[in-house]
């Protein structure tokens, strides 16, 4: 893939805080490079991070790329509510697209989709 390093630096490193962050303590955090292997994705690479935490009901995952928006109210977990509009906005940059799975009580999978150089 050809990309800005330090742009998708960014992007897989808010997604990895995010697992970190929303995971119980030692919780696993999986990151995998995918090749498509259906229509959807053809001519693309993905970035797959998986974590098993507090995962998200289907009307916070709606509203995971709006700016400031935080899936924890409780102020409990730190951060501004920027770091998914930023993944997203770097992704699409690169002329790619994100692509969310959660469930509450059973974690989240954030895969960064990227069209391939070749």
């Amino acid at each position: 893939m050809r990309v800005d390093r330090k742009k998708l630096t960014q992007a897989v490193s808010n997604v990895l805080s995010n697992a970190y962050k929303y995971s119980p303590e030692g919780g696993t955090v999986e990151v995998e490079l995918l090749e498509a292997n259906n229509n959807e994705h053809i001519g693309e690479l993905g970035i797959r991070i998986a974590d098993h935490g507090i995962g998200m009901t289907p009307d916070q995952l709606a509203r995971i790329f709006e700016r400031f928006y935080r899936a924890d109210a409780s102020g409990k977990i730190p951060g501004t509510g920027l770091g998914m509009s930023i993944v997203k906005e770097i992704v699409e940059l690169h002329g790619g697209h994100v692509s969310l799975n959660s469930k509450l009580g059973a974690g989240t999978e954030v895969t960064l989709w990227i069209p391939s150089a070749g």
